[in-house]
């Protein structure tokens, strides 16, 4: 039976500290999909479109990794494309605290997709997206964050 994985989050947008939880994970599963949600509790900057096409073209050679945008709840989105695990990134203690509570609730609407948790790698743990956001709409140097160019930031 094919393992089958989704890495969901709104990844607005992806970066390093993503790539590097998508590294680890590559090798335990056979298939993972990289899924970007929506999440009404976060502004989205950059189009769906945008971030689908980042993200492909981070992973066109690898043909165990889908990428694909989903809409309601991740659970949901398993049961839809047959995945039994869902990847979730750990940077420090109040994302484990956050992320549990998810995976209980997870497991009780669906108990058939294990929640797998994977620790960030040491320098990876700072990134998060809502840095980059901040850098980049400041006009910052976040290039060491993200592994290819926004757009430029508009005009104020």
């Amino acid at each position: 039976m094919e393992k089958t994985a989704v890495f969901a989050g709104s990844f607005c947008p992806f970066t390093k500290g993503h790539e590097d939880i998508v590294r680890k994970a590559l090798p335990l599963f056979d298939k993972l999909i990289i899924a970007i949600g929506h999440n009404i509790n976060k502004k989205d900057l950059f189009p769906v479109e945008d971030r689908l096409r980042w993200i492909e073209n981070l992973y066109h050679n690898n043909p165990t990794v889908k990428v694909v945008s989903y809409t309601g709840l991740t659970v949901d989105f398993c049961k839809e494309v047959g995945a039994n695990y869902l990847v979730r990134g750990l940077r420090n203690p109040l994302d484990f605290m956050q992320e549990q509570e998810l995976a209980q609730v997870n497991r009780h609407l669906n108990p058939d997709v294990e929640t797998v948790f994977l620790l960030a790698s040491p320098g990876c743990e700072i990134i998060s997206s809502s840095l980059v956001r901040e850098l980049w709409s400041n006009g910052a140097d976040y290039t060491p964050y993200v592994s290819y160019k926004l757009p430029e930031f508009p005009a104020k």
